[in-house]
């Protein structure tokens, strides 16, 4: 969803979500205790998007945590809160994010945690990523009654060290 300013948001209906219509915009909204940077393709068009760097740049030096899941910390770098800092992001995007400079991509982490800037690999990490932020701001017991509300209990149907069955 491209960003826009105040005078200029109407409902927009992305991929697979349904109709999204905003409660605020990025010149009303009330202050950003975490702000989340999502990824996507959309990130290689809005990391050209003025508007949207300015806000992420503003916004992330008032909030007590920024974090991006994916791409998004190609956002993070090109507002310049990623610039100098170690990030996760996703792994055909490592080098590409890397390649831009000032920026040291850990590839070997689902989440990496540079002090107020958290940042994961892909979606999975993501909700790896919210759930040790949930133990962070309310506690380890909260983080785990979210994720048995999710049921979220990661157990990959494939391994990935397992031959290929032929």
């Amino acid at each position: 969803m491209p960003a826009e300013s105040s005078s200029s948001w109407s409902p927009r209906t992305p991929q697979a979500l349904g109709r999204v219509l905003p409660d605020h915009t990025f010149d009303d909204h009330p202050p950003l205790d975490v702000l989340l940077v999502p990824g996507g393709n959309g990130t290689r068009t809005e990391v050209s998007n003025p508007v949207l760097i300015e806000w992420v740049r503003t916004a992330s030096a008032r909030a007590a945590w920024t974090t991006s899941v994916c791409t998004g910390a190609l956002l993070l770098h090109e507002a310049g809160t990623a610039r100098g800092r170690r990030v996760a992001t996703h792994h055909a995007f490592a080098d590409t994010l890397q390649a831009r400079g000032n920026i040291t991509v850990v590839r070997d982490a689902r989440f990496v945690v540079d002090g107020e800037l958290v940042t994961s690999q892909g979606v999975s990490a993501g909700i790896d990523m919210a759930l040790w932020l949930v133990g962070r701001l309310h506690g380890r017991d909260h983080a785990r009654a979210v994720r048995r509300y999710l049921q979220y209990e990661p157990a990959p149907p494939y391994l990935a060290d397992e031959p290929m069955a032929r």
